[in-house]
């Protein structure tokens, strides 16, 4: 069975593409900074010029949200995390020697284009008009599918469904299996085998950040800021799921919460947890019966419950000499 395991693409490489950068004149290039290594990722490595793009698209994407950035320190901590992981996922899809073909690639870049109510003609119009090329934009979209291979590869055959947790699903949903819940999500990480001195660090910050949130601090900002999660960037909007399809950690929370209610701190095997839940809606009860549906919802859950182990374990495994605080100290 193939799953959905990363964000639309319509949406995520919109957060992803490219910023265009205008032609510098002789005195601009002389001001400009040199370019310089900002991370080490195992044979690969990570340029100020290409985190500096991402930042800026970053805090453009935060603020289109109504979400105050935090300061560009955090931020280009933020992005530099996600741009590892990227790498070391790329590098993963190179060495099992995955490809993307042109058709399935223009198959996914004209329906971007689409689901932007554009002609593929208008698409690389309003691209260009942005200092963008569509060349660049199918590049962005070239290595989302790869690690979307990956990631099917990888992470989903690790999951099963099985008839009985199907039928315990239809038992237990009952009249409540058509609700569904918009939440928001603050994470903070935890390494693998960590020590009690970084469990403790980790639910004091945790705890921490609960209690800025009860006096007022906005949630989607101080997700941006602080967040591990994986949607930090999007001020840690995890956007409408089904019952079904809510990480399994916050099951027991999540029905519970009143719109606009944070929940206290969920540990998990990945770190520390806060969700809010944003908004509800449906509740009025309908018989699912469909069998396949229920499968791949439950199947949905189960693998994104696994991708924050697997994202885990591969950053743990691979070799990083983040140099970002170096080259902001020189």
């Amino acid at each position: 069975m193939r799953s959905r395991l990363i964000a639309p693409l319509a949406m995520a490489l919109m957060m992803a593409l490219p910023l265009g950068v205008a032609p510098l004149t002789a005195t601009a290039q002389q001001l400009k900074p040199l370019d310089h290594i900002v991370a080490v990722v195992n044979e690969g490595a990570i340029m100020y010029s290409e985190l500096e793009s991402r930042v800026a698209r970053a805090r453009d994407q935060l603020s289109k949200r109504g979400v105050t950035p935090p300061s560009n320190a955090a931020l280009e901590q933020q992005v530099l995390d996600r741009m590892i992981v990227e790498e070391i996922q790329l590098q993963m899809a190179r060495d099992a020697n995955l490809s993307v073909d042109d058709t399935e690639l223009n198959r996914t870049v004209r329906g971007i284009a689409e689901n932007n109510g554009m002609s593929l003609e208008q698409f690389a119009d309003s691209l260009e008009a942005d200092g963008l090329t569509l060349a660049a934009v199918r590049e962005d979209v070239r290595r989302e599918l790869l690690m979307r291979q990956l990631q099917q590869r990888r992470v989903a055959s690790r999951v099963t469904v099985s008839e009985r947790e199907v039928d315990r699903y239809l038992e237990q949903q009952g009249a409540n299996d058509d609700v569904r819940y918009r939440l928001s999500h603050i994470m903070i990480a935890l390494p693998q085998s960590p020590s009690q001195a970084q469990i403790d660090d980790a639910r004091a910050k945790i705890e921490g950040l609960r209690r800025q949130l009860e006096n007022g601090a906005d949630f989607a900002s101080l997700a941006a800021a602080e967040s591990d999660g994986g949607q930090a960037l999007n001020g840690g909007d995890l956007g409408w799921r089904a019952g079904a399809e809510i990480p399994s950690i916050f099951t027991d929370a999540v029905p519970s919460l009143d719109v606009g209610e944070v929940s206290a701190p969920i540990r998990s095997p990945s770190g520390f947890h806060l969700v809010k839940l944003a908004d509800r809606e449906g509740g009025q009860g309908r018989n699912l019966t469909q069998r396949d549906q229920v499968r791949q919802t439950l199947f949905q859950r189960k693998a994104n419950d696994e991708m924050e182990v697997w994202l885990q374990e591969i950053r743990a495994g691979a070799y990083i000499d983040n140099r970002l605080n170096e080259s902001s100290a020189s």
